[in-house]
């Protein structure tokens, strides 16, 4: 394991919109403060910049609203258009109450609203939200390709909500070149015996320590670099946050 993990912040990025060029804007942010990008690095960006740059920010008042999205925006107490377009963004609703929506995303995700949100979206709620990109994987890929021979690993994360917890975490939602869990189990523990049921969450891990620094309100520094985690980053991009979603058939609290 790393004797040390350091999360840095990066400073003066804009305000993302569509077309902007996520990976140059990164690495120009990188530069100014003196830190060079490579292979042993993850840059972890926030969900926001990410869908900002490919435009997924949707106005409110162009939603059409269907009468499943009108009943359950009277029993939730939610604006109709907001629930058409959580219902849109889901395969199915787990749960619905006037606290949260949970849903599980088209992903495969399972979080609060299908991760619309309106916190840091010129317009706010009443006029515009942000929706997740449409593959958080490829858009990692893609981000992770633009950086060029630097090629850091890349994670695209989200704060969601955790079950039975309190507070939202760091959570990676698109992952390229690192590896997003530690199979741990056959090895043995400190007095020999054998783990039967470790799997480290690696890419979640690095996702909180990342947001930890970032920030969740008017910070303004949606990116960050994680170093001391060479041993779980790959020349490949390998098979993404999906990877690390518990299969359905395997869903306990249903």
């Amino acid at each position: 394991m790393p004797a040390e993990l350091r999360a840095i912040a990066l400073t003066g990025l804009p305000l993302f919109a569509p077309g902007m060029d996520v990976a140059a804007e990164v690495a120009a942010a990188a530069a100014r403060q003196g830190e060079t990008l490579g292979r042993g690095d993850v840059v972890v960006v926030a969900q926001k910049i990410v869908s900002k740059a490919e435009g997924r920010r949707v106005a409110l008042a162009d939603v059409r609203v269907s009468a499943e999205a009108t009943e359950m925006a009277e029993a939730t107490a939610r604006a109709p258009e907001l629930v058409q377009l959580i219902l849109d963004e889901s395969s199915a609703v787990l749960r619905a109450t006037p606290a949260a929506i949970i849903t599980r995303h088209r992903t495969g995700h399972v979080l609060a609203n299908s991760g619309i949100d309106a916190s840091n979206v010129e317009g706010g709620e009443d006029s515009q939200v942000l929706l997740w990109p449409r593959d958080p994987d490829a858009s990692a890929r893609m981000i992770r390709a633009a950086f060029g021979d630097a090629a850091p690993a890349v994670v695209i994360a989200d704060s969601l909500g955790r079950a039975w917890r309190i507070g939202t975490l760091g959570t990676a939602i698109g992952c390229a070149g690192l590896m997003v869990l530690e199979d741990r189990r056959g090895q043995k523990d400190l007095f020999g015996r054998t783990l039967q049921a470790t799997v480290i969450a690696v890419a979640d891990a690095i996702a909180g320590l990342a947001v930890l620094v970032m920030g969740e309100g008017a910070e303004g520094t949606p990116a960050a670099i994680v170093r001391g985690a060479g041993q779980w980053i790959s020349v490949e991009d390998g098979p993404g946050a999906t990877s690390g979603l518990r299969p359905v058939t395997e869903d306990m609290f249903r």
